[in-house]
């Protein structure tokens, strides 16, 4: 499903400090002045600027969307002819199984979490970007101070050492997710309600109180790519199926052959409409506001509870 697009979701969000922040730079500087450990940076707006890079976001949100199907599945697939919720297990992964496999026995094959992030064999479908300082809410940096504690002796084992925390401010990103079911829609806004309740962390330090941070949503589109409006409905280009314009689409809604086996039936009724896009082509929904966005999750979970054994939404 990697040569076609057919559904395409960009989430825009904010991410801000709750305590200290620190995701650290995996090299020592040379300059004396600098702390010990240092936030990671780049080029940004004209000059060298702290950020989050979207490679440790994806990783904590991964992490986290493990954890999730894990406790309400499994951590291995299931036995033949039978289906399941599961998140494979990176420590004894056997991507073996995948091999000489088509694309979509791959996909099938695959586990939930890895038919959105991807496998050795499988291109994830979610991609994040860097999350830059938003001028908005300009950053606040410091330093603190630390030592390691022995736990045989109870005496310094290494230090004292200084690393740099931000404190305040605003990082802003973008998580976009393609061809995606509505079900896996609804996980993504899962670990992002876990992560703004401070269930877990980004960065250096999670377990000394460094890491909590807030998640607001800014806004969210939806776009259907090969599709266009037409009397007031949703058309599909090449096809006789066609939606009204308040329908938040799944990918299987779009295929006539399904050998990647999308859930049927994927679709629910959202209060915003769509609209054409750019050059005419294309159908776009959007969402503006942290309450709007946040209806999406709520529309779309009945679609993850669905996979928890047919539980009533």
């Amino acid at each position: 499903m990697h040569k076609r697009l057919v559904n395409h979701c960009t989430l825009d969000f904010s991410i801000r400090p709750v305590g200290p922040l620190l995701v650290k730079s995996g090299k020592e500087g040379a300059d004396p002045t600098k702390p010990d450990m240092e936030f990671v940076e780049t080029y940004h707006a004209g000059g060298r600027s702290v950020y989050l890079p979207g490679s440790s976001l994806k990783g904590a949100i991964r992490a986290h969307a493990e954890r999730i199907v894990r406790t309400v599945g499994g951590d291995n697939p299931p036995s033949e002819g039978k289906s399941g919720l599961w998140a494979n297990d990176p420590i004894n992964s056997n991507d073996e199984r995948l091999k000489g496999k088509t694309p979509s026995e791959i996909y099938r094959q695959s586990s939930f979490t890895e038919q959105i992030f991807g496998n050795t064999a499988l291109a994830s479908r979610l991609r994040i970007e860097d999350a830059y300082p938003s001028s908005e809410h300009p950053l606040k940096l410091e330093e603190r101070n630390g030592v390691a504690i022995d736990r045989v002796f109870g005496s310094v084992a290494v230090g004292p050492f200084n690393y740099q925390v931000c404190t305040d401010g605003e990082f802003r990103s973008k998580i976009h997710l393609k061809n995606f079911t509505l079900a896996q829609l609804a996980l993504i806004g899962l670990v992002l309600r876990d992560l703004d309740q401070g269930w877990f962390g980004l960065g250096f330090g999670k377990s000394r109180g460094l890491g909590t941070v807030d998640v607001q949503f800014n806004s969210a589109q939806v776009s259907y790519p090969g599709c266009v409006l037409q009397d007031g409905h949703i058309q599909l280009l090449g096809s006789n199926k066609r939606w009204t314009i308040t329908k938040l689409l799944g990918v299987g809604e779009f295929l006539t052959n399904n050998p990647y086996s999308f859930p049927e039936d994927d679709e629910v009724v959202v209060p915003v409409g769509g609209k054409e896009m750019d050059l005419g082509v294309g159908v776009q929904l959007t969402w503006q506001g942290a309450e709007q966005v946040k209806d999406i999750f709520i529309r779309t979970m009945p679609k993850w509870r669905a996979l928890l054994g047919g539980v009533a939404a």
